[in-house]
């Protein structure tokens, strides 16, 4: 009896060390990589000397191996890290001042994708969402923590389905704002609270959306009012309420609305219930030479054949408009679906379907579009065109491909054939580097980054990226500083929680029997 005793004690010891690693580890894993998972020390950052320069992507860890990992330099690294944003957080606070005007900071998250429950769903199904709830919030807890940004951004796909009716869409909301993004959506939990107090019902709520009204609205607005469109949300702002802790955006995805073949106004109308508009620009520092914009655009709804035409006629003259400001300034453009690229410069090549001339289980979706990976070639150069007019260098933040991708967009102008005037035509091509002159004459040595944001699903490591933008005098532009952060599947957070709570009950048993 007493070596049993002896080997449930081992047992439990070993247990414990095991769960006080595990949970160590889920609250300091920034620190692991702390190259990756924080913001540049401002007074050491060196501006670029060329244009070609001044976009940084950096992903790589600094200790990568198992044997980098062991070294008395790592442990150190880590320590130090712990000690300054866990232990003594005064020290990282005094880091973390910063000039927002000259030096805004951005936390991106990818495509979250919460999926819901049903009466029928299995119980182990429903504990996987509920915990899946629960991994993603603790991502966003630690890192906003870490780093209290300027702004977070979400890049679309919010939820996982955009055929679930609108009770259900309004509870897979409630679950995003309350779990997965805790008291950074002061604004939206104020409006989910006043729809479920206007339409109770016994099991939770029985939502419906006006999507007549938001239609009557639209249609009349793109057709006969177009000035009563409002785009424009402001200048210089940085939070949407005092109770704000930061500005957060909530992008729109293809799986929140669907793709334009399947996007009706009762999906626009949910959506701008819970998360506000999808097409807008937010302008900062207007008049001087470190302005930019936040240009907030439903990529979802910019080609066809849709199923509601009006929508996507709304989208264009968004981006009329914006044309139309001859804007001088630096241009951040935030779109769910990215721009055309040749395969293999990401993990999704081109890809866009239709429904089929057949397709008899929906007929009036026959020959309208399906899904897409990238936009078309017409639609990327016609949208950058609009946007990217200035010269200036910009950058362009995707979601959709839940591995993420960095490339370049450089320029080109050549002489139309055809035009008896000489006029010359601009196109964009993606790159893995920036070009230049001497290489390719018709290079007008314009550049656009764009980032796809890597998800932070856990089948992804639970990726958060980190954009930095620094004013450059030089150019009077901005040099971009991209991070790429990572956390751990989501079995090891599960592995954390059933640890803990293990430990837990064999403590409780050797208290009251051994």
């Amino acid at each position: 009896m007493s070596k049993l005793r002896s080997i449930f004690k081992r047992f439990v010891n070993i247990a414990l060390v095991i769960s006080i690693l595990l949970r160590i580890y889920i609250h300091t894993y920034p620190s692991i990589t702390p190259e990756l998972c924080s913001w540049d020390d401002t007074k050491q950052f060196q501006n670029s000397e060329k244009i070609s320069d001044i976009f940084k992507i950096e992903k790589t860890p600094k200790f990568k191996s198992v044997k980098d990992k062991l070294s008395l330099q790592f442990l150190q690294s880590y320590l130090f890290d712990v000690y300054e944003n866990v232990i003594d957080r005064k020290v990282a606070e005094q880091k973390r001042k910063h000039d927002k005007y000259t030096n805004p900071r951005f936390l991106l998250f990818g495509d979250p994708q919460i999926k819901g429950n049903w009466k029928n769903t299995p119980l182990l199904k429903k504990l996987d969402t509920f915990g899946n709830d629960y991994y993603l919030g603790h991502i966003f807890s630690t890192m906003f923590k870490r780093l209290r940004p300027d702004f977070s951004i979400v890049m679309g796909d919010l939820v996982s389905s955009q055929w679930i009716p609108d009770d259900e869409f309004y509870n897979r909301t409630e679950r995003y704002i309350k779990r997965v993004f805790p008291g950074a959506m002061p604004l939206n939990l104020d409006r989910i609270e006043e729809l479920k107090s206007n339409n109770p019902a016994d099991d939770g709520i029985n939502y419906k959306t006006d999507w007549v009204k938001f239609a009557d609205k639209t249609i009349n607005a793109i057709n006969n009012d177009k000035e009563s469109l409002q785009f424009d949300m402001g200048n210089d702002v940085y939070k949407w309420t005092d109770e704000d802790s930061c500005l957060f955006i909530n992008m729109t995805g293809n799986h929140d609305i669907g793709y334009s073949g399947d996007i009706t106004y009762q999906h626009m109308s949910r959506f701008t219930d819970m998360f506000g508009k999808d097409n807008f620009v937010l302008h900062y520092n207007q008049g001087k030479p470190n302005s930019y914009r936040l240009v907030n655009l439903n990529s979802m709804l910019l080609e066809g054949p849709p199923l509601e035409s009006e929508l996507v006629s709304t989208t264009w003259e968004f981006l009329y408009q914006l044309f139309e400001e001859k804007f001088e300034g630096t241009t951040i453009l935030l779109q769910h679906i990215p721009m055309y690229k040749p395969n293999g410069l990401c993990a999704d090549g081109p890809d866009t379907r239709f429904y089929p001339n057949d397709y008899e289980k929906e007929p009036y979706k026959q020959g309208l579009m399906r899904s897409q990976n990238h936009l078309s070639v017409e639609t990327t150069d016609k949208v950058m065109n609009l946007l990217f007019h200035n010269g200036k260098p910009g950058i362009i933040l995707t979601g959709h491909d839940h591995y993420g991708c960095d490339v370049v967009y450089n320029r080109y102008t050549s002489k139309m054939k055809d035009n008896p005037d000489g006029l010359a035509i601009s196109h964009w091509k993606a790159s893995s580097k920036v070009d230049s002159k001497s290489n390719n004459k018709q290079f007008t040595g314009e550049v656009v980054q764009e980032i796809t944001v890597r998800s932070m699903m856990g089948d992804f490591d639970g990726a958060t990226g980190l954009l930095e933008m620094k004013f450059n005098e030089k150019f009077d532009s901005f040099d971009f500083v991209y991070k790429e952060c990572l956390f751990v599947v989501q079995h090891v957070w599960w592995a954390t929680m059933v640890s803990n709570i293990l430990v837990i009950f064999l403590l409780s048993i050797r208290t009251l029997f051994f």
